[in-house]
């Protein structure tokens, strides 16, 4: 047996070599890992608040035991001067000593007592020392607890501000008050209104309200004495103590006060009471250093609703004691806090204030001292601020401050901007609001407002002074400055210089002389018709420089990294510019909205009496061209025609459906969008009637495409039966879409087919004839004015029943066919009508109802002038219809038959009955109509035109026809030529005729007596002669589907003539080919 030894005295592990050797996964040791550094951080907390507790243990040991050391200290010094016998004590430095010690452990519960003695020693000793300024405050605070009782604190409080206490000593009365200024001075540095609010609402009870009682004699001498206080300091001038102490006074109370949220016992009691103008309560000095006191904050927008309800509750009933700056101060106040007032219920919740402040004692807290179901809403002092800012008193204030003559730049701003943000932010309407009315009504203030913006100047960069006006027309971008000056007052002209116009009708607009009996000769126009020339002018290219604001030549763009190197250093970038350039923005948005709605007034009436020189809209500054290549007439751009709509301009805009690409316009693109969906008629006539033409070519294209002739529609129409048969055969079941293309293929009286195929011509030959059978008065469902012109009739129920909206429907996608085929047919609708149709409301106003009924008119426009008693015509709110011989009386209002119109409710009489016969008789015939007409033609397209450029659009213009334009675009066949003797004979003959036989003669080929907008060269099919033989008993005839003239070889220009009056003074040789 050998052995063998190497060194190794012990025995070694043996090692394993399975699972102990296993790596531990990754996940499982980052857990572990997670989990122990959470172990050890809990550790550290637990160790922390462990400590901060056992601190505070302590400090609460230690300042008990301080407190009662204290405490100790000063009743020995009490028992020590009583044991003496002697005077109380009488050294200042032993009573500043005794104060801070009292100020130390002071607690009421226990130390009443202590405090009466400490306020003899004072009195005895004759003169106060800074140290127990402090006391008031803190006394004022423990009264929190409602078992406390105040009566203590409120007495120290009374004795040490009040003059009998220090008269006797210091025989002074300036010295006096210069004592008192800085004992209540000191107070209100220390939170002395903070302390007055949480003692009023725990203090008083919820159910007290302030009578009409003097405020002395009221229940409850604690709330008398409480308001007593709260108006002392403000009393006070604090001339004796550092500069601006008044206005620190003045915003302690704001901020502390009146600008906390409301309790029960603040609303209905000490609001109220401050509102007493027997009080004194010192308003005007109260708004003078409220300036400096508001600001666009965070914290000013909570506490507006408050603050904005004190000032109008004390400007009601102080108004009349203010001065013309007093005045002028409350109205800059109203400027200020309006805006920061909350706009509707779902914005306006009950926000919880903190009035919590760094104290020098620690147990100051903030007035948040009752539960929010005690405080009054949000909500309810907002509703509470508009009543008031409505009140009759309060808008006689405001109204006599701007119609002064003294009255300045600045206050007509002020007032500006105030009814701007009662009608932009408050969405408030003219009508609805006792000032905006009243002001809207008054033609001195319109023409000093209007006189005020054109007077508005701004220096430019080269030192000259240039109108503010005309920087907008130039769409230059202006600064804050400056658009703060001019929006208010140009959104404040432009909506009630609007609104006023509604109610001014065409003989006081004009100008006209009223007739009739009583009539006043007063007028509500503040301008006369030269000075609306230019005004209108002016108006107009404010609204294109805003649509050059809006799109403007270059849009800057930064990248991200530019973004974060500004923001390193402090430059605002990107969210903060960027809303407040939206913000901007919507303002001048709004502003164009209102600018657009007055021109389009004062369009209306020039519409309808001319006033204003030819070519006076046209702006030189627009260059819009049909043929101009663009990318308007793309499918998705013509999609944004659909859906633009007035004012909305700009990149707020979304105007496209969800999955559309968005087309690729330019700035110009952009622009000449805008212009022509909110201002068309800057653009020729002409040049729109391009415009639309080329929009429907490209929407045919799309529909129609360039497939075999035969496609889209065909439909069999018996001659004698065209609307039934049409109305039966194209409903919107059978044929939803009729922008197609449409064959007809026709059936004369005996049912057998008549010859020829449909290349077009039959077609528009049917479409005249379906047009002319719709529109007809005899088929009920058109009545005519006493101008012969159409409208709805309101009997059409009647006729047909309940489907009368499907035959409107039906009638307005056949008139959009026809404008969809650029068919001209001479239908000639009331004024008001195709208003109806082109308005995005379906309704108009009274000054349409002259082109129904201008008798009724003229009667209406007789009881608003009339000057003697309106009951004793005998008249209520009723309406007579007299349909199919059957009278039918109608109440225009509920119980309309028992209200008498009189002097006070003519006006709503007035247009309830212009309603009533332009709206409501025939609104679901109007809607019908519009509905189909726009199945088919884009409205948008349509609104690019008046009501009057709408009927030439539809008929054609009643111009001279131009014979040399008829000849380059006439065609010619069966042999004849331009230069055969019968067709120079021919021109010869027409060329004689009077303008009204050349209609007929076009009437008599084309159905149509009026030309083609666009010239001949947009007939189609072009006008052609053909040789009809040479038999010369014969008359000429005509196959009005081709536009064709059948002449047989008349070589005798007597013969000639005769035969072509003949013919189409008879309407004879009416056929198809």
């Amino acid at each position: 047996m050998s052995f063998s030894f190497e060194g190794d005295f012990k025995t070694r592990p043996k090692v394993s070599l399975g699972g102990a050797s296993k790596k531990e996964e990754k996940a499982s040791l980052l857990h572990r890992t997670q989990e122990e550094r959470r172990k050890r951080e809990d550790e550290r907390r637990r160790l922390k608040n462990a400590i901060v507790i056992q601190s505070y243990i302590r400090g609460y040991h230690d300042r008990k035991q301080q407190y009662a050391i204290q405490r100790g200290n000063f009743d020995r010094c009490v028992c020590q001067t009583q044991s003496e016998g002697g005077p109380p004590m009488s050294d200042a430095a032993s009573l500043s000593l005794l104060t801070r010690q009292l100020l130390f452990f002071y607690r009421q519960s226990e130390d009443s007592r202590r405090l009466v003695r400490t306020n003899i020693f004072w009195n005895f000793y004759g003169q106060l020392h800074p140290t127990c300024f402090s006391i008031f405050p803190r006394l004022l605070q423990t009264c929190k607890d409602d078992s406390l009782n105040v009566a203590v604190p409120m007495r120290m409080l009374e004795i040490f501000s009040s003059e009998r206490t220090y008269l006797p000593v210091l025989e002074d009365m300036n010295c006096v008050a210069s004592l008192i200024e800085q004992i209540l001075h000191y107070m209100v540095q220390k939170g002395y209104y903070r302390s007055l609010y949480i003692l009023v609402n725990h203090k008083l009870p919820s159910s007290l309200e302030y009578s009409d009682a003097p405020y002395g004699a009221h229940a409850i001498p604690l709330a008398s004495t409480l308001l007593e206080h709260t108006l002392k300091p403000l009393n006070f001038t604090y001339s004796s103590c550092t500069t601006g102490a008044r206005q620190f006074v003045f915003a302690a109370f704001t901020e502390e006060f009146t600008s906390a949220p409301f309790t029960e016992q603040i609303f209905h009691f000490f609001i109220p009471a401050l509102s007493d103008p027997r009080l004194h309560f010192p308003f005007e000095a109260f708004l003078c250093s409220l300036q400096a006191t508001i600001v666009s904050s965070a914290a000013a927008l909570k506490r507006a609703p408050w603050l904005f309800y004190f000032v109008l509750s004390v400007g009601e009933t102080c108004l009349g004691s203010l001065s013309e700056e007093g005045l002028q101060l409350y109205l800059r106040a109203l400027q200020a806090l309006l805006p920061l007032l909350p706009v509707s219920e779902s914005t306006s919740r009950p926000e919880v204030i903190s009035d919590s402040e760094d104290e020098e004692d620690t147990n100051t807290q903030a007035p948040s001292t009752q539960d929010d179901s005690y405080r009054i809403s949000v909500q309810l002092i907002t509703e509470e601020c508009v009543h008031k800012l409505d009140t009759k008193q309060q808008t006689n204030a405001l109204l006599n401050l701007v119609w002064r003559d003294s009255a300045s730049e600045e206050v007509f701003t002020m007032m500006a901007s105030i009814c701007h943000t009662l009608m932009v932010q408050h969405r408030m309407m003219v009508p609805k609001v006792r000032l905006l009315y009243s002001l809207a009504f008054n033609a001195r203030f319109l023409r000093h407002l209007w006189h005020l913006i054109q007077s508005m100047t701004t220096k430019m960069i080269t030192g000259s002074m240039v109108p503010l006006l005309q920087v907008i027309s130039r769409g230059s971008p202006m600064s804050l400055e400056d658009s703060n000056r001019i929006i208010p007052l140009f959104y404040l002209f432009s909506s009630l210089f609007s609104h006023s116009l509604i109610s001014v009708h065409d003989s006081e607009f004009f100008g006209y002389p009223m007739e009739g009996h009583g009539h006043s000769n007063t007028t509500m126009m503040p301008f006369t018709l030269s000075e609306l020339v230019n005004l209108s002018q002016l108006l107009r290219d404010a609204c294109l420089g805003i649509i050059k604001l809006a799109y403007p030549e270059t849009k800057t763009e930064h990248r991200e990294e530019y973004m974060a190197a500004f923001r390193s250093v402090g430059v605002k970038t990107n969210t903060e510019v960027q809303q407040r350039i939206q913000a901007e923005q919507k303002r001048w948005v709004q502003l164009f909205k209102v600018i657009t709605n007055l021109v389009k007034m004062v369009k209306a009436r020039d519409i309808r009496r001319p006033f204003c020189p030819a070519g006076h809209w046209l702006s030189e500054e627009v260059n819009i061209r049909a043929d101009k290549v663009t990318q308007l007439y793309v499918p998705s751009a013509r999609h944004v025609w659909r859906t633009r709509r007035m004012g909305r301009i700009g990149p707020l805009q979304s105007t496209l459906d969800v999955g559309m690409e968005p087309p690729q316009l330019s700035v110009s693109e952009e622009r000449h969008l805008a212009i022509l969906t909110e201002l068309p008629f800057v653009v020729p006539f002409e040049e729109r009637v391009k415009i639309f033409q080329r929009l429907i070519y490209a929407d045919k294209r799309d529909v129609q495409g360039d497939g075999p002739l035969l496609d889209g529609i065909i439909v069999t129409i018996r001659r004698n039966y065209i609307y039934e048969d049409a109305y039966d055969k194209l409903s919107p079941e059978n044929e939803p879409d009729l922008k197609k293309r449409v064959r007809v293929h026709l059936l004369n009286a005996h049912g057998l087919d008549e010859a020829g195929i449909d290349g077009g011509g039959i077609f528009r030959e049917f479409l005249n004839e379906l047009l002319k059978s719709g529109f007809n008065p005899n088929q009920g469902f058109f009545k005519t004015t006493n101008e012969g012109l159409l409208y709805p009739s309101p009997t059409a129920q009647m006729l047909v029943g309940d489907s009368f909206a499907r035959h409107y429907y039906f009638l307005g996608r056949i008139l959009g066919k026809a404008l969809y085929e650029n068919m001209l047919v001479e239908l000639p609708f009331a004024s008001f009508f195709l208003s109806k149709l082109l308005g995005t409301s379906a309704d108009v106003d009274i000054h349409h109802l002259a082109s129904l009924d201008p008798e009724m008119y003229r009667n209406l426009l007789f009881l608003k002038s009339y000057e003697d008693d309106v009951e004793d015509l005998g008249l209520n709110f009723t309406i007579v219809n007299n349909d199919l011989g059957e009278a039918q009386v109608v109440e225009l209002k509920p119980g309309g038959k028992d209200i008498p119109v009189s002097t006070a409710n003519r006006i709503a009489y007035i247009h309830l009955v212009a309603d009533y016969r332009l709206n409501k008789q025939i609104r679901p015939h109007c809607l019908a109509f519009r509905q189909g007409l726009a199945n088919v033609v884009n409205l948008e397209w349509l609104r690019m035109f008046d009501q009057q450029e709408i009927q030439v659009l539809i008929s054609g213009a009643h111009v001279p026809i131009c014979l040399d334009d008829l000849k380059t675009f006439t065609n010619y066949s069966g042999g004849y030529t331009a230069t055969h003797p019968v067709i120079t004979i021919f021109w010869e003959v027409v060329e004689s005729f009077t303008d009204e036989e050349k209609r007929k003669l076009l009437k008599f080929v084309t159905s149509c007596s009026r030309p083609p907008l666009l010239g001949f060269k947009e007939l189609y099919p072009a006008f052609c002669i053909h040789n009809g033989g040479n038999d010369l008993e014969r008359l000429p005839t005509a196959s009005t589907c081709m536009n064709l003239l059948k002449l047989p070889e008349f070589c005798d220009q007597h013969l000639m003539r005769n035969k072509l009056l003949y013919a189409i003074e008879s309407s004879a040789g009416f056929e198809l080919s």
